[in-house]
């Protein structure tokens, strides 16, 4: 791996202390608008879905309500699927996918799963286009009891309000170009750490979680998502993001270990999708469709098995 300059904030091979943290904040800036691009969408799926705020998060005197959407009656003789989107606010395609997901497959598979979906888990970071929350937290790596990330914290309790067993989690991500261009050296300054440049993976491709791999159900959605758009192939030590690819397209993650969203309420059926958005073949409408053909694909998957 390629050693970079340091990153612009901090000390090198000092981590970062409030002031540091502070510095960061000071220069993030609201990009895009939460409630135009996200409320307004979930506020035209009211007639088929339950729309409640699940919890209020204020940031710098800004309030963002977190919205989660619900099948409107619920039995227990239908498996909860959960969607979730945005808990990197930045990826963009993964807060539109579930959107998107609800508005032109919701009511046909509402027949057999009853849905929880938080489409964006991280309105803050989806306005100034963040990884992080302002405390300098990734939220994906924060799902776990009293959490120090209120979108985490928010989220799992919301979530275990309703169920205690979740048959199916997708968890909606990118792969960006500017993960190498600001987030990860980033996050090594902040960590005191020297940053080493990953080769970022041109295309999409999954994370499944060692705990409850299911090859099969992986390999539906790499399927089905291929004639959307291309799949990632593995670097030249056949990885992808420094990780061996178990099958085309997929990658292992143990989620639990890791703190992922993913696998907060450990479910029978997992996955991470992350799309390429810097590819020049793909387009925002494209990252969107991949992202709803594989929930799609999972779903369909499931029910025939």
């Amino acid at each position: 791996m390629k050693k970079t300059a340091h990153y612009s904030i901090g000390r090198p091979l000092q981590k970062w202390g409030e002031t540091e943290k502070q510095a960061w904040l000071r220069v993030q800036k609201t990009k895009r608008s939460y409630e135009k691009d996200v409320l307004v969408n979930i506020e035209q799926l009211r007639a088929d879905f339950d729309i409640q705020q699940y919890e209020e998060l204020t940031y710098d005197s800004k309030t963002y309500p977190l919205m989660m959407l619900a099948t409107k009656d619920p039995s227990d003789n239908k498996p909860t699927v959960l969607i979730t989107g945005g808990v990197h606010g930045y990826e963009t395609s993964g807060v539109h996918g579930a959107i998107h997901f609800l508005k032109t497959h919701g009511k046909e598979y509402q027949t057999y799963f009853q849905f929880l979906v938080a489409p964006c888990v991280s309105p803050w970071s989806y306005e100034t286009i963040n990884r992080w929350n302002p405390d300098t937290i990734d939220p994906n790596r924060s799902f776990y009891p009293d959490s120090p990330a209120a979108e985490c914290s928010s989220l799992m309790q919301a979530v275990f309000s309703k169920t205690q067993s979740v048959l199916a989690h997708f968890d909606l991500h990118e792969t960006t170009d500017s993960d190498e261009d600001e987030f990860r050296p980033a996050r090594a300054a902040r960590d005191g750490e020297v940053f080493e440049k990953q080769e970022i993976p041109d295309g999409f491709y999954l994370v499944a979680d060692t705990s409850n791999y299911n090859p099969a159900f992986q390999k539906a959605m790499i399927d089905a998502v291929q004639k959307i758009t291309h799949i990632a192939p593995s670097d030249a030590q056949g990885n992808i993001i420094d990780v061996p690819i178990e099958q085309p397209g997929v990658i292992l993650y143990d989620k639990q270990k890791y703190k992922l969203c993913a696998g907060f309420c450990q479910p029978t059926y997992s996955t991470t999708t992350e799309v390429y958005p810097d590819s020049p073949n793909i387009n925002d409408e494209i990252c969107i469709k991949a992202q709803v053909t594989a929930v799609k694909a999972g779903l369909d998957f499931i029910l025939a098995t």
